[in-house]
């Protein structure tokens, strides 16, 4: 594993293909003709702004919880790691995707925003084979009991 990979993952390949399907997704809101999802400005300023703040604190959570050095080195159960295993992915996902489509006010960021689940599904997948790989059954373990970006909300009393 390069230094690039142990610190950025797939974090980067991720986002160009992210971008360029929102690209796409501009390119066809005349295409397709889909309506508004509020048709309010202000609401979707206010949702934009709370997705930020919410996006930044997942993002400084998870990187207080697994710091620079430690990545790749050291499997990280506790803090925000705790309830995903791709805590800072998660709070784009589900914070700032969501938040950006209602601010663009079109269904069509709506569908860019949900596609991104199965795209980062696949992204992270390589990413999970190296933490197995290097973590061993400490990892699968971890993954029985977390999920990848939503918290594993019924876990089996038994752990």
């Amino acid at each position: 594993m390069s230094p690039f990979q142990r610190i950025f993952g797939t974090g980067p390949r991720g986002l160009v293909v992210s971008l360029a399907m929102l690209a796409a997704a501009w390119g066809l809101v005349d295409v397709i003709g889909l309506h508004a999802v509020h048709g309010h400005g202000g609401f979707g300023l206010i949702i934009l702004l709370l997705s930020i703040a919410l996006t930044a604190a997942g993002v400084v959570w998870s990187l207080k919880s697994l710091p620079v050095d430690n990545r790749g080195r050291e499997l990280i159960t506790q803090g925000a790691f705790r309830y995903a295993r791709h805590p800072l992915y998660a709070s784009f996902l589900l914070s700032f995707d969501f938040g950006l489509a209602l601010y663009l006010d079109n269904w069509i960021y709506v569908l860019w925003a949900v596609a991104q689940f199965p795209l980062w599904h696949a992204n992270v997948a390589g990413e999970e084979r190296l933490m197995h790989d290097t973590f061993g059954n400490a990892y699968q373990d971890y993954c029985a009991r977390t999920g990848r970006f939503f918290p594993k909300v019924f876990l089996s009393r038994q752990r």
